[in-house]
């Protein structure tokens, strides 16, 4: 074999290796860059970092004559993805629009599962009535194997809630 055959076929090789890590480097780049952003927050045009809003699900409703709307949410806690809790807000008509008069949580903050919470069968008692003041029960699912929780009752008097 002469010197340059030799020396042809060592830089045939060496453009193949080459070849062959450039394209190993840019498929493992491509692959990084889809997941380089992976737990880090997106900043929005003001500089501070975007924070989602909490997922809701409404899970009663009640609405007392005229006078007052009733409902209950559900919010999935932002820092455990299983928790949540429960905002009970009351609204009054107001310019033939229902304007929030008055919220309250329902037991702890993220003292709620959300699945159980937001599932089949969630809401166990929610009994209202149109008086003045007027009474309020909730009982809610803590977990099919646990059951309800033992009921709440509040009352609604002038828009506002209190504790029964």
């Amino acid at each position: 074999m002469s010197l340059s055959s030799k020396h042809r076929r060592n830089r045939t090789a060496r453009t193949a290796t080459a070849a062959v890590t450039l394209l190993m480097a840019g498929a493992l780049g491509a692959a990084g860059a889809g997941t380089s952003n992976a737990g880090t927050s997106s900043v929005g045009s003001s500089g501070a970092a975007a924070k989602a809003a909490p997922q809701t699900r409404q899970i009663a409703s009640s609405v007392l004559g005229g006078d007052y709307k009733i409902t209950l949410t559900a919010l999935r806690s932002p820092e455990d993805e299983l928790a949540a809790s429960v905002r009970l807000q009351v609204f009054t008509q107001s310019g033939g629009a229902w304007k929030e008069s008055d919220r309250v949580t329902v037991g702890d903050v993220d003292g709620w599962f959300w699945y159980p919470l937001t599932g089949k069968g969630a809401v166990c008692d929610f009994a209202t009535a149109s008086t003045e003041p007027a009474p309020l029960t909730v009982s809610l699912l803590v977990t099919p194997s646990i059951g309800c929780s033992d009921p709440v009752h509040y009352l609604v008097k002038e828009g506002r809630v209190y504790a029964d």
